[in-house]
């Protein structure tokens, strides 16, 4: 079973510059998660899509594969992640002899999960009958009860209209937020298809402390305190 691990690390972040390189707790955000990758030894390559030589830099010293560089209009700020996936599938194929059986994605702005977060997506996704795993975490808002939307006149309703009255949050159904603690997905799949519900998702559920997604100055300074109390 050949499995690539994807890492994809642009240069340009409007939140946090030079995100994908911050250090935290003395290491770059994408060093941390290619260590991560090297853990599993299920993995066969370890593949970094970037459009920054100085980033490729860093990855191939860590230990990763830099063989192809991504085109500046896959490394912009509305381009759909799914398309990167792609194209790094499309690079990979062109080489002719190491086409993966199964992809993992391996977002370098969760620097909280643990290496069994991955192997669990890893198993749910072998256990058959899905294209894809993502992963969650329980939500805090939910939008049978306590969120939101506001119409033109300022009246405000339920964002979902529960079918029965429901007075506290546990009587609501049970939602999840999506988290960028993973994912793992059939190769043929992400070329065919056109986004992730495109096919049969299942997922893994990871707990809230662990799926922090660093998008702003704030995020990162709490996975700092958060792994100085660990």
């Amino acid at each position: 079973m050949n499995i690539i691990a994807l890492i994809c690390a642009r240069s340009g972040s409007k939140g946090i510059p030079d995100k994908n390189i911050k250090l935290l707790d003395g290491k770059p955000l994408i060093t941390r998660s290619i260590n991560q990758a090297k853990e599993l030894k299920e993995i066969n390559r370890i593949i970094v899509s970037t459009d920054s030589k100085e980033i490729a830099n860093i990855a191939i010293d860590a230990g990763a594969e830099v063989p192809f560089m991504r085109p500046i209009e896959l490394a912009q700020d509305n381009v759909p992640e799914w398309l990167v996936w792609r194209h790094a599938l499309e690079c990979i194929k062109r080489e002719g002899n190491d086409f993966p059986d199964i992809l993992i994605v391996i977002p370098v702005t969760a620097p909280l999960r643990t290496v069994d977060d991955l192997k669990n997506c890893l198993k749910e996704y072998q256990k058959g009958d899905a294209d894809i795993i993502i992963t969650v975490t329980e939500s805090n808002r939910n939008p049978y009860f306590n969120m939101v939307k506001i119409n033109e006149e300022g009246v405000v309703s339920l964002v979902i209209p529960p079918e029965k009255k429901i007075t506290r949050r546990q009587e609501a159904p049970n939602i999840y937020d999506m988290t960028t603690v993973a994912y793992v997905a059939a190769p043929k799949f992400i070329l065919e298809k056109e986004n992730i519900f495109s096919g049969k998702v299942r997922h893994v559920q990871i707990p809230i402390e662990r799926s922090l997604d660093i998008d702003t100055p704030y995020d990162l300074k709490i996975a700092e305190l958060l792994l100085n109390k660990k």
